[in-house]
């Protein structure tokens, strides 16, 4: 009888293996589950790095399909506050008062705009200064802000201290500002003229003038 060999013996030897019960054996099903898994977390986070790049991403440009129609043909009518610096015989002067405003969009970037100033001086309540102007407007809208740019040419008068004198001069004025849109029936507006007083004795006068003021806005429909 032939002997037996060592890795025979050593199977004898060692006690037999009990079975394992099923809660202990792999489960095909888990072992998918960890593959699914493998699979699965590269791709949740593919796509949440394309979602936060869409995200981050800025918006279309609307404006080359659609066509223009920011305030073409719109009209307001407006008001305010008149805040002013000017000077006579080289004295500056702080001067107070009221503005009123109307503006006309006839296409999508200019219009016309006139305009009544009369502010008094706040040291002598005889010295004041009134202007009407008129003339053309370029603008643009971007949200809720038309910022714009205007050049007026009209007529300034002229009231000097102890009521010496009223005379009227020629005055063209360079100016801009810009409309703030709170309701679609309301504009808010900060606007900056210099105006230039021709023939003014004494040289030139140069009046820089900031109007605050709100507008009622007309919605007129947009012009061919």
């Amino acid at each position: 009888m032939k002997g037996l060999s060592p890795r025979e013996e050593e199977k004898k030897t060692q006690p037999p293996r009990k079975p394992l019960c099923p809660s202990q054996r792999p489960s095909l099903l888990a072992g998918r589950r960890r593959s699914i898994a493998r699979i699965c977390v590269p791709c949740v986070l593919c796509v949440l790095c394309v979602l936060l790049l869409a995200a981050c991403a800025p918006p279309p440009a609307r404006a080359q399909s659609l066509p223009t129609v920011s305030r073409v043909g719109d009209l307001q009518l407006g008001g305010g506050f008149v805040f002013a610096h000017s000077g006579y015989n080289f004295t500056p002067i702080h001067l107070l008062g009221e503005a009123a405003y109307t503006d006309f969009a006839i296409r999508p970037h200019w219009g016309g705009e006139f305009n009544f100033h009369r502010v008094t001086a706040s040291q002598d309540s005889t010295v004041r200064e009134t202007t009407f102007e008129v003339g053309p407007r370029i603008f643009v809208t971007r949200w809720r802000f038309t910022p714009y740019a205007k050049v007026l040419y009209g007529r300034g008068v002229y009231n000097f201290s102890n009521n010496m004198a009223n005379i009227a001069y020629n005055i063209y004025t360079y100016g801009g500002g810009a409309d703030f849109r709170v309701l679609p029936w309301l504009n808010l507006r900060g606007d900056y003229e210099y105006q230039n007083w021709a023939g003014f004795p004494l040289g030139t006068l140069h009046p820089s003038v900031i109007t605050i003021g709100a507008a009622y806005h007309f919605p007129l429909g947009n012009l061919p």
